[in-house]
């Protein structure tokens, strides 16, 4: 049996969705193994996920459930696990992200495949020649930001990648950029949204005495950390928590946020609701 198809589902939300669509699987003698919905009070969508296993392949499933699929408007989508998902990361000098992607990816804790790494410095070359990575150093200042960004472009194309991931990558991307890379490029944000957007979070958070830090992973979009945010997590602080030790817990949190984002989108678990996400 195929076990890694995943099913995936958006329409209009109304009675009979999964019965009519499990009693299609269930006649072709496709298993659903695990499955998650919700249903949006908002916006009057549905959402599906569900992890099939079956004698055939994503094809054969798309003829499947063709005639179903046109009879309830479905806007269907099916991906096979099994093929990992191609990924780029972005860093500029801070490797924690990258360390941990790195080493998540080669323990099998990440269904992606890193395809190269992307940065506007030369720090961590020898650290992607090491894991065997293709390293691009795409330097960038005020007046080559666009030609740099083509170059941006150019990687991602001829590497394949699927996602693109900023793990600490210190560059604003332009607007025709980032609304280029919508829905397949994944930002942490060294802060939880959306308090303390832009540079320094950790520094102004400490200026306003909070008690909470964190870290937020979201989609780029052309608004800056505004994107659909896909998962957050905090720590507890206090008064005598210095700006620096706020900056070094934060790099677990961050780290640890980003893992999971990237997971979720690859696991194809997260769906776009406007601007939030329903993860499932």
């Amino acid at each position: 049996m195929t076990p890694d198809l995943v099913l995936c589902i958006r329409t209009a939300d109304r009675p009979g969705i999964v019965a009519a669509v499990a009693t299609t699987l269930a006649g072709a003698d496709w298993d659903i193994r695990d499955a998650a919905v919700y249903g949006d009070p908002q916006t009057g969508q549905f959402f599906v996920r569900m992890h099939l296993a079956g004698q055939g392949n994503a094809a054969d499933l798309q003829r499947l459930l063709g005639p179903i699929r046109q009879a309830l408007e479905l806007d269907l989508s099916i991906h096979d696990l099994g093929q990992k998902l191609r990924t780029l990361i972005a860093v500029s000098k801070q490797d924690h992200c990258l360390v941990d992607l790195i080493h998540k990816t080669q323990i099998s804790a990440l269904p992606i495949e890193i395809v190269g790494i992307v940065s506007n410095h030369t720090d961590f070359a020898d650290q992607a020649a090491w894991h065997g990575l293709a390293f691009h150093h795409l330097p960038v200042t005020p007046d080559t930001k666009q030609a740099q960004e083509q170059q941006f472009r150019d990687v991602i194309e001829a590497s394949g990648a699927e996602l693109t991931v900023l793990a600490r990558y210190m560059q604003i991307l332009s607007d025709d950029f980032a609304s280029w890379l919508d829905g397949q490029c994944i930002n942490i944000h060294h802060s939880f949204l959306p308090s303390f957007k832009g540079a320094r979070p950790y520094h102004r958070a400490h200026d306003r005495g909070v008690k909470l830090i964190g870290a937020t992973a979201h989609y780029v979009t052309a608004d800056l950390d505004e994107g659909p945010i896909i998962e957050q997590d905090v720590k507890r602080v206090n008064h005598a928590t210095t700006a620096d030790e706020m900056v070094m817990i934060g790099r677990d949190i961050e780290a640890a946020v980003l893992a999971r984002a990237v997971r979720w989108h690859a696991q194809r678990r997260i769906f776009r609701c406007g601007d939030r996400t329903i993860i499932l």
